[in-house]
């Protein structure tokens, strides 16, 4: 039973998780004005702390960063699709398993989230991100805490899985 259930909740984590990542990256790659004010905002507060060309290469590039992390750890976490699909076409090769695979995605997605918690936390952004008179109701804020979570119940889950295969 322990081994069909583990691998059905770490699949239904991965597609939330991917899910938000992937669906995000039109906005981090297209330079859409949300996203210039989300990393403008952290950076201008990051120039306090870490000195002005460090702030303003976060403002410049933190989406770039970010969402090229993000699409990084998508594919890690989907990656064990393509393996299976490999093994059905060449039984007995030596490929990646899917609980190593997964564990570090979910490792992978807690320290990106980690940063949008603390930033949301900690700096100017908030919880509620206010942009032109307008805010989220705090969406942004809750799914980087429902990825933080999910990434540590994948992490944990899978960790465990692994050794027991």
């Amino acid at each position: 039973m322990k081994n069909r259930i583990i691998p059905l909740l770490s699949w239904i984590l991965v597609a939330w998780i991917c899910k938000v990542f992937l669906t995000s990256l039109y906005y981090k790659f297209t330079g859409h004005p949300d996203t210039v004010y989300i990393f403008t905002t952290i950076g201008n507060w990051l120039q306090t702390y870490l000195g002005e060309s460090l702030g303003s290469l976060f403002s410049r590039y933190g989406a770039y960063l970010i969402g090229s992390f993000e699409l990084l750890t998508s594919l890690i976490l989907l990656s064990p699709l393509v393996f299976w699909l490999l093994e059905k076409l060449s039984p007995g090769a030596n490929l990646p398993r899917r609980a190593t695979l997964q564990c570090i995605g979910g490792l992978m997605a807690t320290v990106v989230m980690s940063g949008a918690v603390f930033f949301h936390l900690f700096s100017p952004l908030g919880v509620e991100v206010l942009h032109e008179g307008k805010g989220d109701g705090g969406s942004l804020f809750y799914a980087a805490v429902s990825i933080l979570v999910s990434g540590i119940i994948l992490f944990i889950l899978n960790r465990q899985y692994r050794t027991n295969e």
